[in-house]
């Protein structure tokens, strides 16, 4: 089974936001900001869907949670999508994370 944990890193409380180049002919390419011409994108967020393979629903909630409270997020959403899609959304919504107040099954 396929499960996917979708949820949103902010940035960190020393920075205001997250800094990336913008460049459409060369898409991929990582380069520093000091050495682009690219157009600067900044935002204070950065929305995450991360695959968790091969586990039940019990085992995809506790590798979702942990990964969730390792990392700056304090909440998300956990689907079933057997189209393995990265696509935001797509999938059955099996249940909501919030740092504090645990699952709540959708």
């Amino acid at each position: 089974m396929t499960y996917f944990l979708e949820y949103t890193i902010p940035a960190a409380p020393d920075d205001a936001e997250f800094e990336f180049p913008h460049d459409e002919i060369n898409p991929g390419t990582t380069v520093p900001l000091s050495e682009t011409d690219a157009e600067i994108i900044h935002t204070p967020e950065l929305p995450a869907r991360t695959a968790i393979v091969g586990a039940t629903p019990a085992e995809a909630k506790l590798e979702a949670e942990q990964l969730i409270t390792h990392s700056r997020a304090t909440e998300g959403e956990l689907y079933f999508d057997p189209s393995n899609s990265l696509q935001a959304g797509v999938g059955t919504l099996v249940a909501k994370f919030v740092e504090g107040s645990g699952w709540r099954d959708a």
